[in-house]
């Protein structure tokens, strides 16, 4: 199975001129936009922040923090407005690898395309 990377722009709407520009794993089973905790700091202070309990793909239950509002542009998509997950993430290689999860894929209209290993735009939004 390959593995598809999004470039995504990331902006604090409640701290103006604070945004950060990332390359995301594709994960259509993880929910949220998840970010390292590490990186928290750099996006500034948020309108709102909830802690919330997560299940891991390995079963594990772990806290995260559910911060926005956000404007997250996926590129080639349209921007959309949501918030983003912050959780203790371990470097690889000194690198941190960010989830871009199905709720966002959804609302800027991006599909998985398994064959061509890359997110496509979705032809029209459900409305059913």
């Amino acid at each position: 199975m390959g593995r598809i990377v999004a470039t995504i722009d990331i902006q604090n709407l409640a701290s103006p001129g604070l945004s950060k520009k990332i390359d995301a794993f594709v994960d259509t089973g993880a929910s949220y936009l998840t970010l390292p905790s590490a990186w928290k700091e750099q996006l500034g202070v948020f309108s709102t922040e909830e802690a919330v309990e997560l299940q891991t793909a390995t079963q594990q239950v772990v806290e995260g923090t559910v911060c926005g509002p956000v404007k997250i542009k996926v590129e080639g998509f349209r921007s959309v407005y949501n918030e983003v997950l912050f959780v203790d993430m371990e470097p690889d290689n000194g690198e941190y690898e960010p989830l871009l999860g199905y709720l966002v894929l959804e609302q800027c209209g991006a599909a998985v395309d398994m064959i061509g290993h890359r997110l496509i735009p979705v032809k029209y939004m459900d409305l059913k």
